[in-house]
This record gives C-alpha cells, structure tokens and sequence, in this order.
C-alpha cells in the first residue's frame, strides 16, 4: 500500500454501514468519489445529525471508534460534537472512495483571546482541488463544503462563507454578518489524524475549562433557521441576522431537546443532566 493509499484508508471507513449511514442522513441518491457527492452528503449530514454533547455533560466517555460512531449516530439517532460528528463523516466519505484529511483549529468566536487548538474539521481532495468539510461546529458552520483557497466566497441559502490566509499558511474561515466578516476560526495546513482527535477529544470532554463539561450544548444548523441551546439559553438565528432568544425552564428540556433537536433521552439521563443554575464552568 502506498503512503497515499495509507493516508486516505485511516478513518476506519471499511467499518461503516454506509446504506445505513446514508439512510440515517436521509440521502437516497447514487454516490461516487465527486464534488456532487461531497456536496450532498455534507448538507444531508449537517441538517441531519444534531451538534450536541449530551454524553460529555453527562460525565460519559466518548469513544470515536467507528463502530461506536454508528451505534450512537446511526442506530440510536443521536448526535455529537465535532469529534464524533466529523469522524463519521470522515469515515463515509472515504468508504465512498475520497480523500479525507483532518485539521485542527482555534475557535475565534469567543473575542480576541488566543484559544487552544480543540476543533476538529476535515480537508477532503476532490479531482486535486482541497475542500473544508466541517460537519462540526453547531449552528455557525457551513452547510456545504467550502473551497479551501485564499478569497474563496460561497453563500449557502443566505449564509456566507469566506477563506482567508494569514502568516505561516495559517487559514481563516469567515462567516458574513450584517456587521461585517467575522472569523469563525483558523487553522494550519499540517494534516491530523485519528489519534490526533483522540487526543483534543480528551480534553473538551473531560478537562474543567472545557465549555463542554458541566453544561448542556445542542444546536441545529439549518437553510432557513439555526437553534442553539446553552444550558437554559435558547437562540434562533436567521441568515439576516435577525434572532430570537429565550430560557427555557427544566420541565421544557425534554420536548425541545426532541422536538427541535431530534435528540431522545430516556427519563434517567434527563434527570442527570447539568441543572441550569448549577455554577457554570
């Protein structure tokens, strides 16, 4: 096996039920290693499978394995954050012969404040030109993939989505507001793997500075309109900026949980879940 063939195989993609990952997203086309495909399935994938971290807030490991994956994702019709999220994605997409690479970013949503790398994201080759492919970060990421080259502009129904490149290779994916761009977060062009994601995995899931330990996050990416749950703060965003916020109270969590999220918890998982006015982490 050559070193190419090595690079594209390591997502464990021979290890997906792919006609039932692809029943899950609700894509029922033909596919084939080409930029329809990584368009289609990308968005079938977002809108599909919730960015949530439901298992973290509920002190649980979260094994990336793929068969793991595929019992959690595609068997229970749960979701998961970008860990979970854009390694399944990254294992159908080699199954269905791509080639798929993985970064690591900094997340610049949170102001000016110099952030640890933790968010996992893909490069997938398609005909020799690099693709982003972000199945993983909540309500603000793409719904399709974006081009990865310096000035690139796509609008995806009313999101508007931008590459820019910074010193050393360091990319920027940047997101247009009615305020102006904004930078969703940066990355450097050297490729991670599985183990790599492992690794960032551990910490977001378990580390106390984690935004994701203590606390309930879920979102929803959508055309028309994104939801995004922290703790008891529900937000509704529109590609025009326009948003409606609200709290919602601890007998409400259920039904938006599965209502709006697609997300089903038993009754004792619900009743462990992080309490709102639990101290916040």
């Amino acid at each position: 096996m050559s070193s190419l063939e090595g690079e594209c195989r390591m997502w464990g993609g021979e290890e997906l039920d792919l006609d039932a990952y692809l029943a899950r997203i609700g894509h029922s086309g033909a596919v084939a290693p080409d930029l329809a495909t990584l368009r289609a399935v990308h968005r079938a994938h977002v809108e599909s499978l919730p960015f949530e971290n439901l298992d973290v807030a509920l002190g649980r490991r979260i094994p990336l394995d793929v068969k793991s994956l595929q019992a959690k994702m595609v068997a229970r019709r749960r979701g998961g954050y970008c860990y979970e999220q854009n390694s399944l994605l990254a294992a159908a997409l080699e199954r269905i012969g791509f080639m798929v690479a993985g970064r690591g970013a900094r997340n610049r949503t949170r102001g000016p404040a110099l952030t640890p790398i933790t968010h996992a994201l893909l490069v997938v080759t398609v005909d020799g030109r690099p693709w982003l492919a972000d199945a993983g970060f909540g309500w603000q990421g793409p719904l399709e993939p974006v081009p990865l080259a310096d000035g690139a502009r796509v609008e995806q129904d009313g999101w508007v989505y931008g590459i820019g490149t910074e010193a050393d290779g360091v990319r920027v994916l940047r997101t247009l507001r009615p305020e102006g761009w904004t930078d969703l977060y940066s990355f450097a062009p050297h490729p991670l793997h599985p183990v790599d994601f492992e690794l960032m995995n551990h910490y977001s899931s378990s580390h106390p500075r984690s935004r994701f330990v203590g606390q309930v996050v879920a979102h929803r990416p959508g055309a028309a309109v994104r939801h995004a749950l922290v703790r008891d703060g529900l937000m509704s965003v529109r590609a025009d900026g326009s948003r409606e916020e609200r709290r919602i109270g601890a007998q409400e969590l259920p039904a938006v949980l599965t209502g709006l999220f697609g997300i089903e918890l038993d009754d004792e998982e619900l009743a462990a879940l992080p309490r709102a006015d639990s101290p916040e982490v």
